[in-house]
């Protein structure tokens, strides 16, 4: 059974960075879909960004293009999925959840129903 698991959450000032990571365990993924997405209170869960694990290809949300970077450890720990996030604003402040769908594809805009496997999600706030 697929788990994900997300960590790496916290507070940070306005203008920080923060890395959050999420880790797929329960089997490989040869081929999948693995995005990171945010819900704020009393807002929809917002995609951010999304990345192939055949080939580490990457997409982004126009609201966090240049500020968000997903990438993988190929080498290392290739079922691990990290979001390093820069310039960092209070209107960040959300619960951040990670998402993956074998054998699917990231598709812009990114959508909550098109992933079937979600983490329990890590808080990030920021603020002074």
């Amino acid at each position: 059974q697929l788990q994900v698991v997300e960590s790496g959450g916290g507070l940070v000032e306005p203008g920080g960075s923060l890395s959050v990571s999420c880790a797929a365990s329960g089997f490989t993924l040869p081929h999948a879909a693995i995005g990171w997405f945010r819900q704020a209170p009393g807002k929809n869960r917002e995609g951010l960004a999304c990345i192939m694990s055949s080939d580490s290809s990457t997409y982004y949300a126009d609201s966090v293009k240049g500020r968000f970077t997903i990438s993988r450890d190929n080498a290392n720990a290739p079922n691990t999925v990290f979001l390093q996030m820069n310039s960092l604003q209070p209107d960040d402040t959300a619960v951040y959840y990670c998402a993956v769908e074998r054998f699917g594809l990231c598709l812009l805009p990114l959508m909550p129903t098109d992933f079937g496997s979600w983490g329990q999600g890590t808080q990030v706030t920021v603020s002074s």
